[in-house]
């Protein structure tokens, strides 16, 4: 079930809104810049961002929020020449360690004032005990953020030991659709996709969904 400050935050409504097809060219909420790993420098990103008819956007670099201001001033300066643009929400890409399994944890939604996440924003994983993801988890929420496992079946451990894991700590839902082959054009994948969405619905948490670009194009991985 979802904690109810989860259940009120502004991206929850959002995110309830989710379905198979709403990546690419509704809603992305997992990729990546030149801040990280990514190939694409901020400004590029926003202006395939707007060309794709993006409603809502997150940038989840790993261990990184540079690209975001970079990312909103660009979105800022088409919207006042009267460009449709998307909502921009700040994202993260966390490393943590969940049933001993190395996972990723999107961190989405967080507000300005992020003491807590200072540790996660250094550029690398961090070690120690704050590895742990019940430590990731209260940095996440702590900074008014959304926690969600992402790409769960891209681990060594199964997507739903992972996800029951994740669900009893008090994760806020997990990234539902997202394609595990890497096809073109993007598409999430059958089956794995579709049983990972049904587990977030039957415990009431929420999905979300993204290309997790890292390539020059912002409609594909």
């Amino acid at each position: 079930m979802l904690r109810p400050e989860a259940s009120i935050h502004p991206l929850a409504a959002v995110l309830r809104q989710v379905q198979p097809d709403s990546c690419p060219r509704t809603y992305n909420f997992h990729c990546h810049t030149t801040c990280s790993d990514g190939s694409l420098a901020p400004a590029e990103l926003a202006s395939q961002a707007i060309a794709l008819g993006l409603e809502h956007l997150a940038i989840t670099d790993h261990h990184a929020i540079g690209a975001h201001a970079a990312v909103a001033a660009a979105l800022q300066e088409a919207a006042e020449r009267g460009v449709a643009v998307p909502t921009l929400w700040r994202g993260v890409e966390i490393s943590a360690l969940l049933e001993g399994c190395l996972v990723h944890v999107l961190a989405l939604g967080f507000e300005d004032e992020i003491a807590s996440l200072q540790p996660y924003l250094q550029g690398t994983a961090s070690v120690g005990p704050a590895l742990r993801s019940e430590a990731v988890l209260r940095a996440i929420q702590r900074a008014g953020g959304l926690a969600l496992l992402a790409h769960p079946a891209r681990y060594r451990l199964p997507h739903d030991r992972l996800l029951a894991a994740a669900a009893e700590l008090g994760f806020d839902g997990a990234e539902a659709w997202y394609d595990y082959e890497q096809k073109q054009p993007w598409s999430p994948s059958p089956l794995i996709c579709e049983a990972i969405a049904a587990d977030m619905d039957k415990r009431g948490l929420l999905q979300s969904c993204g290309t997790d670009t890292h390539g020059l194009a912002l409609n594909g991985r």
